[in-house]
């Protein structure tokens, strides 16, 4: 074990990296995967009645949407970004009823995140919270919560989102690996999703 707290090279980013292999070891214990299978069957449930799934957040979320939608698709499940703030000016036409929207928010409690909530549930759509707010009002607004919760975040002042996003992209990566794994995507599926660079290549054995 490297020693953290003696000023060393790099301290305080070995801290952080400490940190968050503790809170996602953490997590991992926490989940049993009922949550992480009602998730997935929401979405199944949708496609098969021809529905959409969006992934939105406010802030260092936003980020982690982007890549969430971006992971989604390439795993074989269609996903978009959705703005949150845009939602309530025109972009909430981006879904129908029965659409899913995966909503990310460390607290729970991002204002511009529930208001985005609860507009989509009012036009029909059915949600999935990721959050560490496991008892938060964005919680008690959807149909399914995955925790990503964590009790530390690393950093100097400990405020910046560090292992929170780690935690966040991880259950969205577990998600996306149990709706892959309950497809079937094949090694030629994914390839045709990824015609050119070294994943397709690896996938396509070249």
């Amino acid at each position: 074990m490297i020693n953290t707290t003696d000023g060393g090279p790099g301290a305080a980013g070995l801290r952080v990296l400490e940190i968050a292999a503790r809170e996602i070891a953490a997590l991992s214990e926490r989940h049993d995967g009922k949550a992480i299978q009602a998730a997935a069957e929401l979405i199944e449930a949708a496609e098969a009645a021809g529905g959409r799934v969006h992934v939105t957040g406010v802030g260092k979320p936003e980020h982690v949407a982007h890549y969430a939608a971006s992971l989604l698709s390439s795993t074989g499940t269609p996903a978009t970004f959705l703005h949150a703030t845009e939602s309530l000016h025109g972009s909430l036409g981006q879904i129908v009823a029965g659409d899913v929207v995966i909503a990310i928010s460390n607290s729970g409690s991002t204002s511009e995140c529930l208001l985005a909530v609860e507009a989509v549930r009012g036009y029909g759509g059915r949600l999935i919270a990721v959050t560490g707010g496991v008892e938060s009002k964005l919680s008690k607004a959807v149909d399914v919560t995955l925790d990503a919760g964590v009790s530390e975040e690393g950093g100097p002042l400990g405020l910046a989102p560090r292992a929170s996003v780690a935690a966040e992209i991880l259950v969205l990566a577990a998600l996306g690996a149990v709706l892959q794994e309950r497809r079937g995507l094949d090694r030629d599926s994914y390839a045709a999703r990824h015609p050119a660079g070294a994943l397709g290549k690896q996938a396509r054995g070249e």
